[in-house]
């Protein structure tokens, strides 16, 4: 009865253990954002920039981590009707999880928020012609989000000064997608 109770305890401690949400803010394991992802949502303080036809508004196909600790990112976005294929590779600065690059202007891209299994969360500061322009973008591993994926975004705008205003719906909005539309 004794083993029983304790065969049970173990399980239930198990099971807890692997279904607890385990999101990190800090010390990135950069190597677990390596993959295929989703864009779902974006949000900015410069509308224009992420918008249809914005010079900021990326489609995420892949994310890799490259030698020296770089990420390179793939994207594709419309351009005059066509869809065209971005690589871009973010250098490495001395911050866990923080990367440079020059696109559209000088950009700092941090890794904001992960659970590495579901979401991701990055935020970029660009400054461009000597105005600064902040950009939120949330991923996802698999093609549909989860509600509570959203709210830990919209909670992470707010804390750049960004509501529900400045935020966009990418779901089914990428017409580079070679699958058929989520629903």
């Amino acid at each position: 009865m004794v083993l029983l109770l304790l065969l049970g305890l173990v399980l239930s401690l198990a099971n807890a253990q692997f279904s607890q949400d385990f999101t990190v803010q800090r010390n990135h394991n950069m190597a677990r954002i390596s993959g295929t992802w989703n864009s779902f949502f974006m949000a900015s303080d410069n509308m224009t920039r992420i918008r249809e036809n914005g010079d900021l508004r990326l489609f995420i196909r892949n994310i890799s981590i490259l030698k020296k600790g770089s990420l390179q990112f793939d994207f594709h976005f419309m351009v005059q009707g066509e869809c065209v294929a971005v690589t871009m590779v973010c250098e490495k600065t001395e911050t866990n999880g923080e990367f440079t690059v020059d696109y559209e202007g000088k950009n700092r891209v941090r890794l904001s928020e992960t659970d590495y299994r579901i979401y991701v969360i990055f935020y970029m500061e660009n400054i461009k012609n000597g105005t600064k322009t902040h950009v939120l973008a949330l991923y996802g591993r698999i093609p549909n989000y989860e509600k509570t994926c959203l709210k830990r975004f919209e909670n992470i705008c707010k804390k750049y000064g960004l509501d529900s205003q400045n935020i966009i719906n990418l779901i089914d909005q990428d017409d580079c997608y070679d699958v058929p539309k989520r629903s």
